[in-house]
């Protein structure tokens, strides 16, 4: 599969800031400062599932949620990193990797729905990242 004829969701497009491209994925930061939280995008048109990746790339997607988790912790130290592929929402294939801290907003529940976003300031959202593309090109 390639990229041809793939367009980014509307709504991650808005929710979400560019941080890095991977091999299969555009890594991209949430714009919610409550919480660490990167988006892996698969540059495929058309899908929805995992199971819609072929075999190596689900090993790919698998490879580079790792390193993304690896990224967040290495700049945001956490409890607990959790991962999900919802897509109830925004269907198109994306994987969420959001770094938790006990007692953080939304502690010990999930992060979606726990109120509304509240945007980074400029210059964190800026350094945060130059950090997480640091991390991320190790």
């Amino acid at each position: 599969m390639s990229s041809i004829g793939f367009e980014l969701d509307p709504r991650l497009a808005a929710d979400t800031v560019p941080v890095a491209r991977l091999d299969l994925c555009e890594a991209r930061l949430m714009n919610d400062a409550r919480f660490p939280w990167l988006v892996l995008v698969p540059q495929r048109a058309g899908l929805v599932e995992i199971a819609d990746l072929t075999p190596s790339e689900r090993t790919l997607l698998w490879h580079e949620t790792d390193r993304a988790g690896a990224a967040l912790r290495a700049v945001a130290p956490c409890d607990k990193l959790n991962l999900g592929a919802l897509g109830n929402v925004v269907r198109q294939l994306h994987v969420h990797v959001v770094a938790r801290c006990e007692g953080d907003a939304a502690w010990p529940g999930p992060v979606w729905g726990s109120g509304p976003a509240l945007a980074y300031a400029r210059d964190r959202r800026d350094a945060l990242l130059d950090c997480l593309r640091e991390a991320l090109s190790r």
